[in-house]
């Protein structure tokens, strides 16, 4: 059961918050969606789905991406979930970078989170289902992300390239398996079996991709960005892409940070970028 708890209209279109229990985290989910004008069950839309990075919520990216004008205008609807279970049964941590706030979309196998870290399946099967029966969205859908978000667009794209059109991030852990906000929480919620971890590393999944499901992938990347060197390594993805011949587009941006002043100045590109797939 969905439960509205806010509902707001802004450039011609609604932001719309919900609730409802989730079957996958085994606790009460918060995600949000932007309906563009025009969405109806007689005019459906395309939908992009952002994953959020490490301390957010849904509210992020809504709150400080500046999307709606540009989602609006090309009539795309953008759904954003949490980025972890919440509440007093989900697991927490005193760590931004594990457990709740942190969730990294994977479906954890280790005690005590393996019950509601399950956010592998609440993206990829659980929300769409939901908001394709509840909401005027097509099937037809992207994926975009930043930081643990871009991590996670980037690999359920690769998990699942027949499900999405496109994908894109902003300054994305590519290889979290080479580096210690991966490390960290691949351990804690996956255990020491290091091929387990490798279902999730989206360098390790490009090196297995089958051309007939190569996807249009971009991402933005800030070279002032202080977590370039050590958690974020594009050029490790980018070695893959250029040797395997897979569509992806790194954008390095000079002078720009890892903070959503960084994704509100190239927002509008990412969606101009999804939406040639989505209506294509």
């Amino acid at each position: 059961m969905l439960e509205n708890i806010s509902s707001v209209k802004v450039s011609g279109g609604w932001h719309k918050q919900y609730t409802h229990s989730s079957q996958s985290t085994h606790c009460t989910m918060r995600f949000a969606v932007f309906l563009p004008p025009g969405a109806s069950e007689a005019n459906k839309v395309p939908v992009l789905y952002w994953l959020s990075g490490l301390t957010c919520t849904d509210e992020n990216f809504m709150q400080k991406a500046g999307a709606f004008k540009k989602a609006a205008e090309l009539g795309i609807a953008i759904v954003a979930p949490d980025t972890s279970p919440r509440g007093e049964n989900a697991p927490n941590e005193d760590s931004y970078d594990f457990a709740q706030g942190a969730g990294f979309y994977v479906n954890a196998t280790q005690a005590p989170y393996n019950t509601h870290f399950n956010m592998y399946d609440y993206v990829v099967s659980e929300l769409p289902a939901l908001i394709e029966q509840h909401f005027p969205i097509t099937s037809t859908k992207a994926i975009s992300g930043h930081s643990m978000g871009g991590h996670g667009a980037l690999m359920v794209a690769l998990k699942n390239p027949t499900a999405f059109v496109s994908a894109s991030a902003f300054s994305p852990i590519v290889n979290p398996i080479e580096c210690p906000w991966g490390v960290k929480a691949f351990t804690g919620y996956l255990g020491n079996d290091k091929a387990l971890w490798k279902q999730y590393d989206s360098c390790e999944l490009m090196k297995n991709a089958e051309q007939a499901h190569y996807l249009p992938m971009l991402v933005s990347q800030g070279d002032a960005d202080g977590f370039l060197q050590e958690q974020l390594k594009p050029e490790n993805l980018v070695a893959i892409a250029n040797k395997k011949g897979y569509p992806l587009t790194l954008e390095m941006q000079a002078g720009y940070d890892h903070s959503y002043f960084f994704i509100s100045s190239f927002i509008d590109q990412h969606l101009l970028f999804h939406h040639q797939f989505l209506t294509a």
